[in-house]
């Protein structure tokens, strides 16, 4: 069945079991590639293949033209787990400046709505796509962030910092999606028609610059980044529903689309294979109680003031007056950072080139 985002709102027992589907490539037909992913193919043959007493949620990641990106983490969490806030403060819904798909798809709710997540999508360059990298590395709140922005005034690192050393702080840092589940369906073609018989690229010059036999060989691993944090936050993700299959292999890129998969009844048997075992894994273990500081129905408090206040802190910075005793006034006195400047904007490699 569609979700209905208001059965959060009900106890446990009463809901029905939800499950969410990210399509995580980056094509679209709606921007340059011109032809849908494959991983957007796949998610809706999923979507149909559950058992339809279920909420089946799915969303696709694949860039549109003019429509807002997923933001990229500003890495809060290196400077205190407590200026990490869940679910991130970084960036709003609908801002004009930054705009954030993460916020304007309610990706945190909807993460946080369901029981299970089954993530497919390709591996680029030995990686998982930019698009879930990027989905992933928003998601460092969830394992342990800061659900009360009010104790650290929005953003201010100092507070957070205090904050993180207090006693208060173990209380509130827990891994708030922890119990779900998560499968990963990755694919790949080896390189499609790419290379030689030797495994290097045929258009490569310097042949001698690398050995082929060094190259990664289990594909799968491209994605276990993104398992393992799951796996870090308290979300279960076995071994049995982390899948990668090669297809397209020898291949022209153009001879390797949705319609060409779909007609290679091995793929579909290989997907709907694990499509089962997704479904009798999270039949098996049920429905998920949700922590105690959800995403869903979560309102950001207003920051007006802490916004002001957090500006002042930068403009003193811009003149070499870092709060007293804080890491950038220590990192200014020993030389480290170089970062006291009127225009932060400008690239250090325009300052570079500027005249003296």
């Amino acid at each position: 069945m569609k979700p209905n985002d208001e059965n959060g709102k009900l106890p446990t027992a009463k809901r029905p079991f939800r499950v969410l589907i990210i399509a995580g490539s980056g094509r679209r037909q709606y921007n340059c590639p011109g032809v849908d992913s494959k991983a957007r193919t796949l998610m809706l043959r999923m979507a149909a293949g559950l058992p339809q007493e279920w909420e089946i949620d799915y969303e696709d990641l694949g860039n549109v033209f003019g429509r807002a990106r997923i933001q990229s983490c500003n890495a809060c969490s290196s400077t205190s787990m407590a200026l990490c806030v869940w679910p991130c403060n970084c960036y709003e819904p609908n801002h004009s400046k930054e705009p954030d798909l993460m916020w304007d798809m309610d990706l945190y709710s909807r993460l946080d709505l369901a029981d299970a997540w089954a993530i497919i999508g390709p591996v680029n360059w030995y990686a998982p796509t930019s698009n879930l990298k990027l989905m992933f590395d928003r998601l460092v709140c969830m394992s342990g962030g800061n659900p009360s922005e009010d104790l650290i005034q929005h953003k201010n690192p100092e507070m957070a910092m205090r904050l993180e050393h207090s006693p208060e702080w173990e209380e509130l840092s827990r891994n708030h999606l922890e119990g779900r589940t998560a499968g990963f369906f990755c694919y790949g073609d080896g390189g499609a028609d790419e290379l030689d018989a030797a495994g290097r690229p045929k258009g490569l010059r310097h042949k001698h610059y690398f050995d082929p036999d060094a190259e990664p060989s289990d594909s799968r691993d491209a994605y276990a980044p993104l398992v393992w944090q799951c796996r870090y936050s308290g979300i279960e993700v076995p071994d049995s529903l982390w899948r990668y299959l090669k297809f397209g292999d020898g291949k022209k890129y153009s001879d390797n689309q949705a319609e060409h998969m779909a007609a290679s009844t091995d793929v579909y048997a290989e997907f709907d294979a694990w499509t089962q075992s997704f479904t009798d894994f999270v039949t098996a273990k049920g429905k998920v109680t949700p922590g105690k500081y959800r995403a869903f129905g979560y309102k950001a408090p207003g920051h007006f003031w802490p916004d002001l206040k957090l500006k002042w802190r930068e403009h003193q910075m811009n003149q070499g007056r870092a709060p007293e005793g804080s890491s950038p006034a220590t990192q200014e006195a020993l030389g480290l950072n170089q970062d006291t400047h009127v225009s932060p904007k400008k690239s250090e490699g325009e300052k570079l080139r500027q005249h003296d």
